[in-house]
């Protein structure tokens, strides 16, 4: 063994990112291992990626509602306030993390391996989200197929599926165009559709007892898996040539439906009372923290996605212009949703002789309830329908190609000798068993299931990761040093803006969204339905799963450690030896002590956590570090 060691030490050593198991034979130490891991064929593959990937089901059902209760167009003010002190520097911190290092959730902690288990905690919870999210888009291809009657299922009453309660909400008006009805004792035709029938909830007798598998939605579970699958088949390179058309054609048929909607008699009344400012809102806390928790989920920030998309790029990609191109553009096209939808909605309360506020819903309900009723009002009603549904598909399955790609990235990138060749079958293997998993929500009973995930998968767990993400790199990691690694990138370092937000602004708007989350804490429900205390109890686990990751994977780093315990820690909180660009032409300033041939102790060291042997080099890469370091600054 010793002579082994001898031989490697004779020779120079590349660093781990770019080597294999396999270089310890024949193989060529030149190996571009990186080029293996495939990049996007096209800087438009990249912001077009991204822009299906935050604009999503949330802009259509859960924006509008929100902006028209909490101040209509005052909650504008807030929102893009928000926007600035949260949602673009942690979009751009994300996009510079992914990019610089390119390297998925996992692997990138090599920047201080004692946060690792963030990145662990941020694959638990995209994988939950994925699982409940593809059955939405389940729920979407059910519609979407039922719209392609010559009359929509879900118009009338009289099917078997109806109850006594169920009125057709047309009809013989009185003299001030309003029905002569109560209408708060029935039911729409499309709400019992909804419930009766496509979730046939009334099979289930609670979230303990869920009941028979529906197989109509187990079928279309299976497809929209399978969709996904030969979307990311070949990884990026496929997936960024699907985004071409999913990430924009809900603009077409979102500015159809605008146009549609605003031609429509009431739709003025509608959109008045989506915008119509209320400022006396802003007054309230809880219309800040509403504009904050929508800009946070909105942008998908601490998903992983943004970080997984942007390690395809190349080095050099300027994601500082599309962090300001996608942020904004979700923001805008939240806005247009809202005068699409609440035109519509407009013209429905006229019909129904109704308020605004009593057909407009957040959520499933706007989109599975309150809009296909809307349809049926129209005019070639099963046009207008399939092409709702036909956009909610597309914005459905942009979003769902992030989340997969996210965890067979990460996974890939820890193994890449034996994952990278096979990355096909892995991913694969991954749909198939979150199919498996997610055939709970195909149940009588399987909307529970989806509310509980909804509620705590991805709650205060995500702000946790976020949290530590930023102070991770700005505290421990180092501002200073965060900023030259991205004027090594892009040519220039952020400014004073990105900077205050990463420290101070950013960390301090999610440490109060956390605590008010936790203080505003409310029992899950699904219309009058509790969930039991055990129920709760899950959901509460689910989510500190999550946040316990990160002190598991503290412990770990750790232990991995040698020394005192003060020792072992700042140790794990240094970045890995070859932490930084992954192709040997980008490694420049303090990263050239790392390359191959370097007469740095660096290499050396990469060689002794390798194999094996005698660690007292450390200190002195320490001192190089430091050096180089302070040479850097006082050039500048």
């Amino acid at each position: 063994m010793k002579k082994l060691q001898g031989a490697h030490l004779r020779k120079p050593v590349t660093p781990d990112l770019l080597m294999t198991p396999s270089d310890q034979g024949d193989v060529d130490l030149d190996m571009d291992f990186a080029a293996d891991r495939g990049n996007w064929t096209g800087k438009l593959d990249f912001l077009l990626s991204c822009i299906g990937y935050c604009v999503g089901l949330g802009n259509v059902w859960r924006f509008p509602y929100r902006a028209y209760t909490n101040g209509g167009g005052a909650f504008l003010v807030p929102y893009f306030l928000m926007l600035a002190i949260c949602g673009i520097p942690l979009f751009f911190l994300e996009l510079s993390l992914g990019q610089f290092s390119s390297l998925g959730p996992l692997a990138v902690w090599k920047i201080s391996p004692l946060f690792k288990g963030a990145g662990a905690a941020m694959l638990l919870i995209v994988g939950l989200v994925a699982i409940y999210y593809n059955m939405i888009i389940a729920y979407v291809l059910f519609y979407l197929f039922a719209s392609l009657a010559s009359s929509l299922p879900w118009e009338h009453c009289g099917n078997w599926w109806n109850t006594e309660r169920c009125l057709e909400h047309r009809g013989p008006r009185d003299g001030n165009g309003a029905l002569p009805l109560n209408l708060t004792s029935t039911v729409s035709p499309s709400e019992e559709y909804w419930s009766r029938y496509v979730l046939h909830i009334q099979g289930s007798q609670g979230i303990g007892r869920p009941g028979e598998i529906r197989w109509n939605l187990c079928l279309c579970l299976l497809m929209a898996w399978v969709i996904v699958f030969l979307c990311i088949l070949k990884g990026v390179k496929s997936s960024g040539k699907v985004v071409y058309f999913t990430a924009t054609f809900p603009y077409l048929i979102l500015i159809m439906l605008l146009v549609r909607g605003v031609t429509l008699p009431g739709a003025w009344k509608g959109i008045q009372f989506y915008l119509t400012p209320q400022f006396h809102h802003l007054l309230s806390s809880k219309v800040w923290i509403e504009a904050a928790l929508q800009i946070f989920y909105s942008l998908g920030v601490g998903f992983g996605g943004l970080l997984t998309f942007a390690s395809y790029n190349t080095f050099h990609q300027n994601i500082y212009r599309d962090t300001f191109i996608v942020t904004l553009g979700n923001a805008i096209t939240s806005i247009l949703a809202g005068f699409a939808i609440f035109s519509v909605l407009g013209y429905m309360s006229q019909e129904l002789g109704v308020p605004v506020d009593q057909v407009a819903k957040a959520g499933p309900g706007l989109a599975f309830v309150v809009y296909p009723q809307a349809m049926t009002m129209l005019p070639l009603s099963p046009f207008w329908s399939f092409l709702f549904f036909f956009m909610l598909l597309t914005l459905g399955l942009d979003s769902q190609f992030a989340f997969l790609e996210t965890i067979v990235t990460a996974v890939t990138d820890e193994f890449p000798y034996y994952l990278r060749p096979k990355k096909a079958v892995f991913s694969g293997l991954i749909c198939v068993a979150m199919y498996l998993m997610g055939l709970i929500l195909t149940t009588d009973g399987g909307m529970y299931w989806l509310v509980l995930l909804d509620d705590y998968s991805a709650s205060f767990g995500l702000m946790v990761v976020v949290i530590t993400t930023c102070l991770a790199v700005t505290r421990v990691y180092g501002i200073q040093r965060f900023c030259r690694d991205i004027h090594m990138m892009l040519g220039f370092k952020p400014g004073l803006y990105f900077r205050a937000c990463w420290l101070f602004l950013s960390p301090a708007t999610l440490l109060a969204l956390l605590v008010y989350s936790i203080v505003k804490y409310q029992p899950s429900e699904y219309g009058n339905y509790r969930f039991p205390a055990w129920a709760e109890l899950l959901g509460i686990l689910m989510g500190l799963l999550s946040c316990l990751m990160i002190p598991a994977g503290m412990l770990l780093a750790v232990l991995r450690e040698e020394g005192s315990l003060w020792e072992r820690l700042q140790q794990a909180s240094r970045p890995a030896m070859d932490w930084g660009p992954s192709l040997e032409e980008n490694r420049t300033g303090m990263y050239v002590a790392t390359l191959a041939g370097s007469q740095s102790p660096k290499p050396l060291m990469v060689h002794m956590r390798k194999y094996g042997g005698i660690t007292s080099f450390e200190n002195t890469a320490i001192e190089v570090d430091r050096e180089i370091a302070e040479e850097e600054e006082s050039m500048m």
